[in-house]
């Protein structure tokens, strides 16, 4: 069986991700076969919030180029979490707003 900490792997940190915030959406990178009511458990458990909803998304690795060799980024899953109205906020997100 699966951790929570398997299945939320890092949050993501990028102005578009940072903007959802105000409207209690966060966005983390996730395991690649994690469904979302594990997602939904594992974020709950972790931060001590209620999670409203989740919705995935695979992202493909991007083509990049080291001189003349190339190759790809790795492909990952990405979940932006919407938490309920009545529920706390992430404290590791406040600090970074």
């Amino acid at each position: 069986m699966k951790t929570a900490q398997d299945i939320i792997i890092a949050p993501v940190i990028t102005e578009k991700s940072m903007s959802g915030i105000a409207d209690k959406k966060y966005t983390f990178k996730v395991a690649k076969d994690a469904n979302k009511i594990e997602i939904a458990k594992a974020v709950e458990e972790i931060f001590k919030v209620k999670v409203a909803k989740v919705n995935t998304m695979s992202v493909r690795g991007q083509a990049r180029r080291m001189g003349r060799y190339e190759g790809y980024t790795a492909a990952w899953k990405k979940a932006i979490v919407t938490l309920k109205a009545d529920s706390k906020t992430i404290e590791f997100f406040d600090g970074l707003m």
